[in-house]
């Protein structure tokens, strides 16, 4: 089976979760007969040459993309990476006002638009989670049997990771870790460096350092408190990335929302503790082993945190994700959703 993958132009340049879907789906979809390929913009296409197309993440990046791909006829499966804290009802009436404004004028166009026709068009939408193929399904008026939920994965050799690297290289363990984007507000970085702030323990924050009002907010904040270290940015496939997650103690991520954070999948199969949002879906895949924070309190924030370093650890969430989110599960799922479309075994 031929599959062309693609994804919005920047998604090599972020670094973020689709960049790692996207390739690690690759790198292991093989094993189940599938040949999968980046779709290359500036080569002749053509609709024979191709079983599947699928796409990661709906949005005015894949847009014009998706329609043409829909115009050709070609199956198509999308990855819509999509959460709101809105209610569907919320959401339906937004997308019924930009559909009605659309027929006085062309001009009108929502990321949220683009999503359900990207959605309508596909012959399958595989959320992360059933918290996103629910929000999908009531918002956007898409059949539940067209939603088949792949989860986000993780990659086995974060099970393997030693500390003695970073423990080198920093001379810190035992501390409290958060990687992502610094800059972005999803991320919810600078309520983390205001909640760090309040504890006394050594703390290291890993991210690309996004310039702008948001993230020089964040660097700013950073520097008021000497036992928080900013790293910029560390490749998904890097040594020192492994070793931060076994190195570190507890590890936070309590973004506005996420979906549900490949960053806390990685650092809990490394044996971090977890303190997450509860919004996006992550309580589908850390169940009740992790702490659960109110990412729009500082209070709330700080308080998981402590609760998580006062607890102790145990491998019931790292061998949960081993069992049910590596990379070859994930591409495994992936795999039978392509036949099912395409009727090739």
């Amino acid at each position: 089976m031929r599959v062309s993958v693609a994804s919005y132009q920047a998604v090599s340049i972020l670094h973020g979760g689709p960049n790692t879907q996207l390739r690690k789906t690759m790198q292991h979809i093989g094993e189940f007969g599938v040949d999968m390929r980046l779709f290359d913009p500036w080569a002749s296409f053509r609709k024979e040459d191709c079983d599947v197309f699928h796409i990661f993440a709906a949005n005015v990046g894949t847009y014009h993309l998706a329609h043409e791909i829909h115009v050709l006829g070609v199956p198509m499966v999308v990855s819509p990476i999509f959460f709101r804290l809105q209610s569907p009802a919320i959401i339906k009436s937004f997308l019924y006002a930009t559909r009605f404004a659309q027929h006085l004028t062309q001009s009108i166009w929502t990321d949220v638009g683009f999503t359900a026709e990207m959605c309508s068009w596909s012959q399958k939408v595989l959320p992360n989670s059933k918290a996103e193929g629910e929000l999908i399904s009531r918002s956007f008026g898409i059949a539940q049997s067209k939603i088949t939920v792949i989860p986000n994965g993780v990659d086995e050799r974060f099970y393997h990771a030693e500390p003695s690297l970073f423990k080198k290289t920093y001379g810190l363990e035992n501390f409290i870790l958060n990687v992502g984007h610094i800059g972005h507000t999803r991320k919810n970085v600078l309520s983390l460096i205001k909640a760090l702030g309040q504890i006394d323990h050594p703390s290291v924050i890993i991210g690309r350092i996004i310039s702008g009002k948001y993230g020089d907010a964040c660097v700013a904040e950073a520097k008021k408190h000497k036992h928080i270290l900013l790293i910029d940015g560390l490749d998904n496939d890097s040594d020192m990335l492994a070793s931060a997650y076994a190195a570190a103690d507890t590890f936070v991520l309590p973004s506005l929302f996420e979906t549900p954070g490949i960053a806390a999948l990685e650092a809990g199969l490394a044996g971090s503790k977890i303190v997450i949002t509860p919004h996006g879906g992550t309580e589908e895949y850390f169940g009740r082993m992790a702490e659960y924070v109110d990412p729009h309190s500082v209070e709330s924030i700080r308080a998981g945190v402590v609760k998580a370093l006062q607890s102790n650890k145990d491998d019931r969430l790292r061998e949960r994700i081993r069992n049910e989110f590596l990379w070859q599960h994930v591409a495994r799922k992936t795999a039978a959703a392509y036949k099912l479309i395409s009727g090739k075994e």
